[in-house]
Order: C-alpha cells, then sequence, then structure tokens
C-alpha cells in the first residue's frame, strides 16, 4: 500500500493518510476479532481528499441496518444473507463528501430488535472493556454485553477500531450501548437527521444516532449529517427547523460557558429512578449535579407522572410498526428465498411466505411480529395500540410541561419555572453478563426503561460517559432537552464531560 502512495507523488499528508489507513485495517483484523464489532470490514484504500474537509480524519463505521452500495447491508438477518443496496444512505453520502473514511458495517441485534446485541446472525457483541483490577489477560476478560441494539457501533467506538459510528435509535438503541461502553451516544431530535437509506424497524421512532468517544465529536458529526433531505418524508421542515433553532438559541443566550453554569436549571425527573435500578448508578449523578452546581447550575426536581407506562407503550407501538414493516421479506419481493419442504401445498402463497421468514428470521423478531400482529388485530386494537398512542400524547405533554424551551411541534403553554434539560442515568445497570438466562424475568426489556420516554416524544437525548460504577464498568448520564434543541443538549453533554473530569 505505501509503495502505491508514494507512486502517486501526491502530496505528504496523503502518505500520512496511507499509514493511518493502513494502521485501521491491521486493529480491523485483530482487535475486532476479539469483539465481533465489525462483521462487515471495508478494505479501505487511500482517497484524495483535503484535509480542511470538515470529517477528513474521521474513520466511521455504519451500522448494518444503513445501506451502504459497497457492502453488504443485512441488518445483521439471515433473510437478507449478502444483499448488496444499490445505492448510499443519505448520511453515508453525507459522510464521504465531507471527507470521512467508512471502515466498515457494524454487528446489531437483528433489525434493530433487541438491547443486549445477543440477536445477530453473526453472534454477539463481546464488550471490549476490562475492569482495572483485573488481571487477567485482555482476551479473557469476562464476557459482557455491550448493549443493543447498536451494540457493534458503541463496541466498535470503545475499542479503538474507528474514531466514530453512525447507528440507530428506536427505544435507546444509540444510548443504552453507549452508556454500557462509556462512549458518547446521541440520538436527535426525531425528523432532523435523514433516515432516507436506514431499514425501517418503527418508523415514527427510528432516528440515526452518532457514536463517540466523546461530545465534541459527537457535535461535529451532528452539524454534517443534520442537513435537511427532501427524500426523506419525515423530516422536519427547514421553517420549523429554523424556528426551533431561534428559541433555543434564545435560551443558550441566558445560560453561561466555560466553568460558569450560572443560568442553567436542570430537572431530575422523579420517576427515573425506578426499583429496578442498581442504587451504584446514583453516585456519578450525584458526583456530576454537584460539580454542576459548584458553578452555578440549579438543579430542580421534576415530575413526568406517564414515565411509568411508557415502556409499555413502547413496545405495543414498536411491535405494531414492525410487524408491518417486515411484512415486505417474504423470499419472492426482498429477502432470500427459502424453498419450501416437499410435499407442501405451493398453491397457498401463505404457506410459500411462513417458510422463508421462519427459516429467516430469527426468533426475537418473530416473537415482535406476532406481537404487532396481534396490536393490530381488530380485537386488540382499541384496547392496546389506541391505547398506547394515547399514553404517547401523554408522555409528550409531561415534558413540554417541565421545559422552558417551548415545543414548535405543539400549541401548549410554556411554563415560566421549566428547565433547559433534565439529567438522569442512561441505564439502570451497567453491562449485564453474556451468559446471563435470556429473558428469564422479562429483564432485557426493562433495560430501555429510562431511554424509551425519549424516543416517544421525538426529543434529541446524549448519554455521556459518567466514569466507572463500583464493579469498575462504565456508567452513562443521559442529557435531555426540546425538541429541536439538539444544540443545547451537545452544549450540556459538554458541560457534563467537564464536571466528570474534575
Amino acid at each position: 500500500m505505501y509503495a502505491t502512495c508514494r507512486q502517486w507523488r501526491e502530496p505528504l499528508h496523503l502518505l500520512a493518510r496511507c499509514r493511518h489507513l493502513h494502521a485501521i485495517n491491521s486493529t480491523l483484523d485483530t482487535r475486532n476479532a476479539s469483539i465481533n464489532a465489525v462483521v462487515h470490514p471495508a478494505r479501505i484504500s487511500p482517497s484524495v481528499r483535503e484535509p480542511a474537509s470538515l470529517l477528513y480524519d474521521f474513520s466511521v463505521a455504519v451500522k448494518d441496518n444503513i445501506c451502504t452500495s459497497s457492502m453488504p447491508t443485512t441488518c445483521s438477518s439471515a433473510i437478507l444473507k449478502d444483499f448488496m443496496s444499490p445505492f448510499d444512505a443519505t448520511v453515508v453520502k453525507l459522510l464521504q463528501n465531507n471527507g470521512a473514511d467508512i471502515i466498515g458495517k457494524t454487528n446489531c441485534d437483528e433489525f434493530g430488535m433487541g438491547s443486549e446485541n445477543k440477536y445477530s446472525v453473526y453472534g454477539p457483541v463481546v464488550h471490549p472493556h476490562q475492569p482495572p483490577n483485573s488481571d487477567v489477560p485482555w482476551e479473557n476478560r469476562e464476557r459482557r454485553s455491550a448493549g443493543g441494539s447498536s451494540g457493534g457501533s458503541a463496541a466498535a467506538v470503545a475499542a479503538g477500531l474507528c474514531r466514530a459510528a453512525l447507528a440507530t435509535d428506536t427505544g435507546g438503541s444509540t444510548r443504552l450501548p453507549a452508556a454500557y461502553c462509556g462512549v458518547a451516544g446521541f440520538k436527535p431530535s426525531y425528523g432532523i437527521i435523514s433516515r432516507w437509506g436506514v431499514v425501517s424497524y418503527a418508523d415514527s421512532l427510528d432516528c440515526v444516532g452518532i457514536v463517540t468517544e466523546d461530545v465534541d465529536d459527537a457535535g461535529k458529526l451532528f452539524g454534517v449529517l443534520s442537513a435537511h433531505d427532501p427524500k426523506d418524508p419525515s423530516a422536519a421542515r427547514p421553517e420549523t427547523r429554523a424556528q426551533a433553532s431561534a428559541h433555543c438559541q434564545y435560551h443558550l443566550q441566558q445560560i453561561s460557558g466555560a466553568d460558569d453554569f450560572s443560568g442553567l436549571r436542570i430537572g431530575i425527573p422523579q420517576e427515573y429512578f425506578p426499583e429496578e435500578m442498581d442504587r451504584s448508578m446514583h453516585a456519578p449523578l450525584r458526583r456530576i449535579l454537584d460539580n454542576l452546581m459548584s458553578r452555578g447550575a440549579t438543579v430542580l426536581p421534576v415530575s413526568l407522572p406517564s414515565t411509568p407506562y411508557a415502556l409499555s407503550a413502547y413496545y405495543v407501538i414498536s411491535s405494531a410498526e414492525a410487524s408491518s414493516n417486515m411484512a415486505r421479506y417474504d423470499g419472492i419481493r426482498y429477502g432470500s428465498y427459502a424453498p419450501p419442504p416437499l410435499g407442501s401445498d405451493k398453491m397457498k402463497t401463505a404457506n410459500v411466505y411462513a417458510h422463508t421468514r421462519s427459516q429467516g428470521f430469527g426468533p426475537e423478531v418473530q416473537k415482535r411480529i406476532l406481537l404487532g400482529t396481534y396490536a393490530l388485530s381488530a380485537d386488540a386494537f382499541d384496547n392496546y395500540f389506541l391505547q398506547a398512542q394515547r399514553v404517547r400524547r401523554l408522555i409528550k405533554a409531561d415534558f413540554d410541561r417541565v421545559f422552558a424551551v417551548p415545543n414548535v411541534l405543539s400549541s401548549g403553554e410554556t411554563p415560566e419555572d421549566g428547565v433547559h434539560v433534565l439529567l438522569h442515568p442512561s441505564a439502570i445497570r451497567t453491562a449485564p453478563p453474556l451468559d446471563e438466562g435470556q429473558n428469564a424475568d422479562l429483564g432485557a426489556y426493562v433495560q430501555d426503561v429510562l431511554t424509551v420516554p425519549a424516543s416517544l416524544a421525538g426529543l434529541p437525548a446524549l448519554s455521556v460517559p459518567a466514569g466507572l460504577g463500583e464493579d469498575g464498568w462504565p456508567v452513562g448520564i443521559s442529557v435531555v432537552g426540546q425538541w429541536g434543541c439538539d444544540e443545547m443538549v451537545l452544549n450540556v453533554g459538554r458541560m457534563v464531560e467537564h464536571a466528570r473530569s474534575l
């Protein structure tokens, strides 16, 4: 590779870039073998790009449910084995146009359905962290989950395989693995980053997420990826974005920067400390709040009374939308075809479809399709799906009642004494062991309990590393803001980072 670079006789920065990409390829081949984070490595070759490009020195991995024309897009599912997309997703084009290098596709729960990255046709992602007091070789470290569904993206960044990674977030699939892996995970406001070219799981919830080592890098990628895309039917209109940005900037001016955080009002939602939460998760939050208050920030308790119903509403809505989206994979129009066994009645299309789906979909996807189909049935529609949508409206109203920044998407009143952001633990525990009994007590489904409300309301949310818990594994703190206040959430995330380092 180096000889090829010299033959080009390009400027010295290209030779340095060539060496950098060679190092990335070597790291992917060795370190990834113990993590299983990258499932489709890209054989990176140097390209002529100016160092002035916004993302010139960014190596970026892309979740396997985001379309790329140069690598397979399988959603970590057997039904899309070896599928090659004929086009790149908008977010992938934006990365390439701004100088980033795509280093590969990352492992994930099948079609984004899971919280521990166990439901993948490629096998689970193994957490790259090792507690400081461990005396065993890194290769023999304790096997813990990297979180899901974007566990591959978070683990790739945490292990140093790339500088950043694209993920998706439906109910916490970016923030939960980011918290487990000790990196920054950002879910933008719904409709701000284009979903064109992202394989759908639940359309009203899906967002493209960003995983980076620190908040500054997340902000850089967000600045590039948040361009309006007319091809995305769920994209927020330019005038709506401008209106939300104006409200956000007005309140940002009231918040001092640097070491003075006076003017910043932080809400602590009382309902975000459920019985299931490990009490050791409280200490990192208290430590950061103490540091923020010592620099002038005001911390206030707030109540979001509909929160206890959020998880149930989420699984009804997401499963219902998933059942509709998964219907296209029948082996005829989309997905790999599995021939029915001999003697099957092929005159009935349902028999042909059922065999393909039984072979192609994993158990978790099948389970959610069945749950969603039932929720949309005539007997259950009113009692489940419509009730879940009512709960969703209540959750949105709860957020609007506590934020000082008005929601440009609704007409509710804004409280004069509202808060600018909410802070809470990102997860109820540190990363769970991979060999823990799957769903023995529905524990895997409870892990999203703190991240789901922001997804249902479409709000920007950022998980920031908050150090290590009592067991020596990473802990994350979440910052949640009003719709369209992504810059405020990122700014407060930087403050949290600063407070953590003190």
